[in-house]
């Protein structure tokens, strides 16, 4: 297990997003020069890539990660050349959305069909291997003398919809990618995307003139997912909790479906997956056209807006998988040049279901919080679009500001940096769960019977700290324990959780175990010695996580796990 770490020099903030990734870093003696890679091999000034691998053929290593795996522009000229039964197919297709296997509120159906040779946990690591390899390239340019593992902390920012076990799992994706060579290292810190966005979003509160007591709310509009917290403002710059995290599968990917199901009406569904499969990159290229030329300018306001879709230009394929729906619909789409007419009522219909569930979200966190809302925040790729942002402002205009700060697809990149220069930012917040371990003990009259173990002894649970206390960032909470007997070899600190404020024993109904976990204990020799064995352990309670730690006071060896609080 490692070790605390006080030789850190530069912090790195990577989001893992769903459909675009990205990373910052700063170093630690000019934190507010907080650099945003925004080269991405030949894609200029983008301050994300896609979250996308491409395999090869026998997908033992990644050939393409990022734009190079994603898009394929069409050469119209050559396409024409082949008779569909010889035009030349991908060869593995682009993966992505591979990040959805985390959440489990998102239904099996709906998460991406990966290759019977993959599971989500490779792709995840192999897609985090490409992404930190640059990131360490990229320090190292900077940097020269810079060890990426011991001078640099990792921010990992993740959606508020993450639990322990999608925690543990991403962490071990990390650890496998070789990002770190300690899967539990106290160099990598988690903090929610939402929480991440509203460190940054704190100097804009402050502009906007946001005083103490004030409460604000972000809300993180990406391609995948959408992520809402809500704030208070503090002394000192730093934050505090109000509501619970909430979020949802609602992001700007969800119109680019829409779109496809669209073209899916005039074409056929059948063509649209026959592409899907052959010809990922072209089809892929299309979506981007689309997303240039209808779906970025779409303001809401222009009804006379229409838009020509010349499919034989964008998506050169398409004529010859169209002969797989009836004579009629060919018929209409070769009279009309095989160009598709968009106006204004299609573009609308694409947008506000996923609008309408934003909205939602945003009204469930105003009815949560006890304080009037001074402020929303709109963060995010998907915040950029003039028409989230109008339907927002109209719908919630008695808030009395809601605004986009400059750059909001980097907020939640720039936030993770500010909060591993400064993690103490976010306050405090108030435990809503009781976390305990287990304790072996002799047993008594006041035991139940069955509770009894065969050699007489109980295992209860020890209450470590307690719901509806009060927890600052990084507070520690210790207690000593002693081996039991001079032949035990392993003490266990398993960590329990639950809503109940008063539990006796560990297998109670209302108890949940959070994590398994024990340590070695040295041999010792005699009673003297046994009694000399102290185990100082400490939970340290992070923005997301609970450092558990556990030393030996006789041999100064220490243990750390890390898990998700509530």
């Amino acid at each position: 297990m490692s070790e605390a770490n006080d030789e850190i020099r530069v912090v790195v903030a990577i989001d893992f997003g769903t459909t675009y990734s990205g990373y910052a870093y700063a170093h630690k003696e000019q934190p507010d020069v907080i650099i945003v890679q925004d080269s991405w091999k030949e894609y200029e000034s983008r301050f994300k890539t896609p979250t996308v691998v491409k395999y090869y053929d026998n997908y033992s290593d990644i050939k393409l990660w990022g734009y190079p795996a994603l898009i394929e522009k069409p050469k119209l000229k050559k396409a024409r050349l082949f008779s569909s039964s010889k035009l030349p197919k991908s060869s593995s297709a682009p993966i992505e959305l591979f990040k959805l296997h985390l959440l489990k509120s998102i239904k099996e159906s709906e998460k991406p069909t990966l290759p019977r040779k993959l599971n989500y946990k490779n792709v995840i690591r192999d897609f985090m291997k490409k992404l930190g390899d640059d990131v360490k390239t990229c320090l190292k340019k900077t940097w020269q003398s810079l060890d990426p593992e011991r001078n640099v902390l990792y921010i990992l920012t993740v959606p508020a919809e993450f639990d322990d076990e999608a925690i543990a799992t991403f962490r071990e994706c990390v650890f496998n990618a070789g990002l770190l060579k300690d899967k539990d290292s106290n160099n990598i810190r988690i903090i929610t995307e939402p929480e991440a966005a509203a460190i940054h979003c704190l100097n804009s509160a402050l502009e906007h003139n946001l005083t103490i007591g004030d409460s604000f709310m972000i809300v993180d509009c990406g391609g995948g997912t959408v992520d809402l917290t809500t704030r208070e403002l503090l002394e000192d710059k730093r934050l505090s909790e109000l509501t619970e995290r909430t979020g949802d599968c609602c992001g700007s990917s969800r119109i680019d479906e829409a779109f496809l199901e669209f073209i899916g009406e005039k074409v056929g569904k059948s063509v649209i997956e026959s592409i899907r499969k052959n010809h990922y990159g072209q089809l892929q290229y299309f979506v981007q056209e689309f997303c240039k030329q209808v779906k970025i300018p779409f303001t809401g306001n222009d009804k006379d807006v229409q838009h020509s879709i010349e499919l034989d230009v964008l998506l050169p394929p398409i004529k010859d998988y169209v002969k797989e729906i009836n004579e009629k619909e060919r018929k209409i789409l070769e009279n009309s040049e095989w160009v598709i007419e968009i106006n204004f009522t299609d573009i609308k219909n694409m947008f506000d279901p996923v609008i309408d569930k934003i909205l939602s979200l945003i009204r469930g966190q105003l009815d949560k919080s006890k304080k009037k809302c001074s402020a929303i925040f709109l963060v995010g790729g998907f915040s950029e679009s003039k028409y989230l942002q109008y339907r927002i402002r109209r719908e919630f205009c008695k808030i009395p500001n809601i605004s986009v700060p400059p750059h909001p697809t980097t907020s939640v990149v720039k936030g993770g940096v500010l909060y591993g220069l400064k993690e103490e930012t976010v306050k405090d917040r108030v435990l809503k769960r009781t976390y305990g371990t287990d304790v072996v003990r002799n047993w008594q009259q006041s035991d139940p019977l069955s509770q009894k173990l065969p050699d007489g002894k109980v295992i209860t649970f020890e209450k470590l700290v307690q719901r509806g206390k009060q927890i600052s960032m990084d507070e520690k909470i210790v207690k000593e324990f002693r081996p039991s007997s001079l032949l035990q070899q392993k003490i266990s600190f398993d960590i329990y959780e639950t809503d109940n404020q008063d539990v006796k024993y560990c297998d109670d109904p209302e108890v949940s175990l959070l994590r398994n976990w024990e340590i070695e204990l040295p041999e010792n020799e005699s009673i003297e010695d046994m009694k000399d064995t102290t185990i100082l352990f400490t939970l340290t309670f992070t923005t997301v996580e609970i450092l558990a730690t556990a030393e030996n006071k006789k041999t100064g060896k220490k243990y750390h796990v890390t898990f998700k609080r509530e």
